[in-house]
């Protein structure tokens, strides 16, 4: 099946790149990694190199970088634009 929008395995393939890149840029090895952030040596190396990592270490891994409020609009409701008129329309 061919899309140009990225699958789940792309996407958790880039997240798990955009993460290591990160920790290296802290100088952290995978072991201090894995040890601050309470997710196992064998989670986080297996999340490096194949993407997949269950959703309580991915958050945990990212309250370490401080990166936890990226994950605040996953699943935000979306704005209902289908009724815009009603903002024009005189009560």
């Amino acid at each position: 099946m061919y899309s140009i929008n990225p699958t789940p395995h792309e996407i958790g393939k880039e997240l798990a790149k955009r993460h290591k890149a990160l920790r290296k840029q802290l100088k952290l090895s995978q072991s201090d990694m894995a040890e601050r952030s309470g997710v196992s040596l064998g989670s986080l190396k297996r999340f490096e190199t194949t993407g997949q990592i269950s959703l309580e270490s991915l958050l945990k891994l990212a309250h370490l970088l401080d990166r936890l409020e990226d994950f605040k609009l996953v699943f935000q409701p979306k704005e209902d634009l289908g009724n815009i008129e009603d903002l024009f329309l005189t009560k």
